[in-house]
């Protein structure tokens, strides 16, 4: 019981300068003592600028194309939970890559969101620069003001190149996040249920 899915081309938009990407990487490269027209290095300017149309694309879609009037009015009031939505961003303040796990619940108030339209939503948030504390309240915030649910709870979990290739070093550290609204918040009962939830049968989270 949902609109076909839309491609993401058609819910964003190519605000990007390549040409400026383009100019940057080759700076950086010449900066770091690389020749950037050595054979290896020649097309790499070129192919970072179309990598980053895809890693922050979010920036640019449009979230009335994303939900695609994917709004349904259905009599339940339950948890609706849909765990374990792999995401890749970019931390802001390295630009390095973290990666990992969303975990996204909501009780309905009359309305509910076509299933894949929530990791559509999670990826609009990752695609940026980010820090996982603000992309993890980003999520919440939007699904709330979207659906006026009854509550809604997020939990992020992810590892952060940061941390393991440089800095502190360590490998194997984790960083979860959480964001409640409503009866998450208000409710221990209910926020005990979906962490209850989200951890039973949870696999390790891998790079």
């Amino acid at each position: 019981m949902e609109f076909d899915d839309v491609n993401e081309n058609d819910v964003t938009e190519n605000l990007m300068d390549d040409a400026a990407v383009e100019k940057a990487v080759t700076q950086i490269l010449t900066a770091v003592g690389e020749d950037p027209q050595r054979e290896g290095l020649k097309f790499t300017p070129h192919r970072v600028a179309r990598m980053y149309h895809e890693l922050l694309g979010g920036y640019t879609m449009d979230p009335q194309a994303l939900i695609n009037g994917a709004l349904f009015d259905v009599k339940y009031d339950e948890m609706v939970l849909v765990r374990d939505i792999e995401f890749y961003s970019m931390c802001e303040h390295h630009m390095l890559p973290f990666v990992g796990r969303a975990h996204v619940a909501y009780i309905p108030d009359g309305k509910v969101l076509g299933l894949s339209k929530i990791p559509r939503v999670v990826d609009m948030y990752a695609r940026r620069l980010q820090v996982q504390e603000r992309m993890t309240r980003q999520i919440a915030d939007f699904l709330r003001d979207l659906l006026k649910p009854q509550g809604v709870a997020v939990v992020v979990e992810a590892m952060h190149l940061c941390s393991t290739m440089r800095g502190v070093k360590k490998h194997d550290a984790r960083m979860t996040t959480s964001a409640m609204h409503g009866a998450f918040r208000a409710n221990l009962a209910t926020r005990q249920e979906f962490l209850a939830n989200i951890s039973r049968g949870a696999s390790p989270l891998q790079i």
